[in-house]
């Protein structure tokens, strides 16, 4: 424990805190002071006890007020993050529902072309047969070549 000389309201008090923790007490002594002075200043001379409630009570009220505040905003975080949460989800839903369509057009693109391919191969075989068939008519009904 360390102990630390604190100046409030015009008198020397000794006080206790854990180690490390002095410049933090002697910040929180300034702060209390200070606003025990502005008050003896714009309120007067009503005696100290009164004086020190005024003051605990208004440094509560900052206390609150801004825990008040604080509560707030981790009220709007939450909603925020709960919104984020949403739109997270929405975006992999999206992605997954577009790699769906990316699969099912690259399957279709495959079927095509293999519907491609065979159309080709079939209109090659049909071309081949029809000019064989063309060459076979005319073989037999050409005058000039003999049959046999």
């Amino acid at each position: 424990m360390a102990n630390l000389n604190i100046k409030f309201n015009g008198k020397e008090f000794l006080l206790s805190c854990e180690d490390g923790q002095e410049e933090h007490l002697e910040e929180l002594a300034i702060y209390l002071n200070e606003k025990f002075s502005n008050l003896k200043n714009s309120l007067g001379n009503i005696g100290e006890s009164k004086l020190l409630l005024i003051t605990s009570i208004s440094v509560l009220d900052e206390y609150y007020e801004t825990k008040k505040k604080i509560d707030i905003q981790k009220k709007e975080i939450n909603k925020i993050t709960e919104k984020f949460k949403e739109l997270k989800s929405l975006v992999y839903n999206y992605r997954d529902l577009k790699e769906k369509e990316i699969t099912e057009l690259s399957k279709n693109q495959d079927d095509l072309k293999n519907e491609i391919e065979t159309n080709q191969n079939d209109y090659e075989t049909l071309v081949d047969k029809t000019t064989l068939e063309l060459e076979n008519f005319i073989k037999r009904n050409d005058p000039d070549i003999k049959t046999q």
